[in-house]
This record gives C-alpha cells, structure tokens and sequence, in this order.
C-alpha cells in the first residue's frame, strides 16, 4: 500500500478580504507525481507557497509524514528543507557561480565541509547535463541552463518532496524541453513532486494525478488519461479546449 505523503485537509488561504484557497483537500503518496492546472489567479502558486510554508494558512491542516505542519509556532526551516521549492524565476545570486549557488544552503544549513558537498553537487550538475556549467556565472547562462541549476540547488537540499511553480514560463520555446527533461529524470527516481503547469501536454504525459483548480478550489481531480480525454466538468472542459487550441 503506498505511503501517504503530504495531506491537505480543508487549505484555506485569503489576501485580505480576498479568498484564494477555499477548502482545498488533497492527498499525495510517495513517489506520486501531481500536476495543477488552471488559470493565472486559479490559486495553484499560493498552494505551493502554502505548502512550503512561504505563506501561512487561514483553516486547515497539512500533514507531512503525518505531521501537521501548519500549526501555529512551527518552524517552517526544517520543512522546507524536506520540502523544495522551484520558482518561475530562476532567483540565482549572480555574483556566485553556479556551483556556489547550489552549495551555499547545504554548507550553511547542514555545517557541511566543501570537501563533502563539492563531490556532490558535482554529481547532481552531471545527472542533468551542467558538468561544464559549474563555474559560470548566472548571466553567462541560458535561461534554461539557470532554471536547471535552479532545480539542482533545491536537490542539493536532498528533499523529499519537490514542488515546482510554473518553471517553464519564463523561458523561450527551444528551452523549455531541457527543463522538462530534468522533471522526466526526477520522475523516473521516484521523487515525490508537485508541478504547477500549463504544459498539458506534458503533464499528461508524466503525471499520475491532474487536478484542474478554478477559483482556489480543486474542481476535478483524475488520472491525466480521464482528465484529459473525458473532463467531467464544464470549467475543465472550457479551460483544456482554450489550451489546447492556441
């Protein structure tokens, strides 16, 4: 039976007098791979931020390993280092190199000495194709090649759940595919993720769960196969025919 890993009971989340989560429940199991979709302002980013703990939620509970997380006077930092979180931009330093970029949290986080991390890291920047990118700065970088040591840096934290916030809107059309490419290899590794994406050709290829969110609730959930080829609900069925016909 497979291990429930993150469990979102009842999410609430306003901005003022704004609701932007109205009663989100979602489970996701080890290993499993769920793809939000909807349309800018459908809440997906603040369900990501709410999960990291970036943003503080109103009701409800999320459980972590069975911990709920969301209590009042949790420390968010060691959640988030279980929990990583790759943003639409890429937010390198650009004074540091790339390997100074994903090594910086690990060394001060977990006390590590450079010996230990460099090796690791280097490892990490050779799985996904940066072997010969390490030493650059940021800005002798392609927009895809940063996003990946973006991704990279998150991986240096050795987390176990990722969660990715439209990471490939800000990049031109020829790089997105070697971005989703890194999402394919973790994927295949097993890592636990949560992808907010408008790529619906991609999350109908990889992921096992689609949730359509509209107006900060969860309105349909199914594997991308029911989702994608037999939406129940007319919102779905309106968002994927303006997608899908661009």
């Amino acid at each position: 039976m497979a291990t429930v890993k993150l469990n979102l009971k009842g999410i609430h989340k306003s901005f003022g007098d704004i609701p932007v989560l109205k009663g989100i429940d979602l489970s996701v199991d080890e290993g499993e791979m769920v793809c939000l979709i909807g349309s800018s302002g459908s809440g997906k980013s603040t369900l990501l931020r709410s999960i990291n703990l970036l943003e503080p939620i109103d009701d409800g509970e999320i459980l972590f390993n069975g911990t709920d997380i969301s209590v009042p006077g949790f420390n968010p930092q060691p959640v988030r280092q279980k929990i990583g979180l790759v943003f639409q931009s890429f937010n390198l330093f650009p004074h540091m190199t790339a390997l100074e970029n994903v090594t910086l949290a690990p060394r001060r986080v977990f006390k590590e000495p450079r010996d230990t991390l460099v090796p690791e890291a280097e490892a990490l920047f050779a799985k996904f194709g940066l072997a010969d990118r390490m030493a650059h700065y940021p800005d002798q970088l392609s927009g895809g090649q940063q996003q990946r040591v973006a991704i990279v840096r998150a991986l240096a934290m050795k987390p176990q759940i990722m969660l990715f916030d439209e990471v490939t809107s800000a990049l031109d059309p020829e790089l997105i595919e070697e971005v989703l490419d890194v999402l394919r290899q973790l994927r295949r590794s097993g890592m636990t993720m949560i992808l907010a994406t408008h790529e619906i050709g991609f999350a109908k290829e990889v992921a096992d769960t689609v949730c359509m969110l509209d107006e900060g609730k969860i309105i349909e959930k199914a594997p991308p196969d029911i989702l994608f080829n037999n939406p129940t609900k007319p919102r779905t069925q309106q968002f994927l025919s303006s997608v899908l016909n661009r």
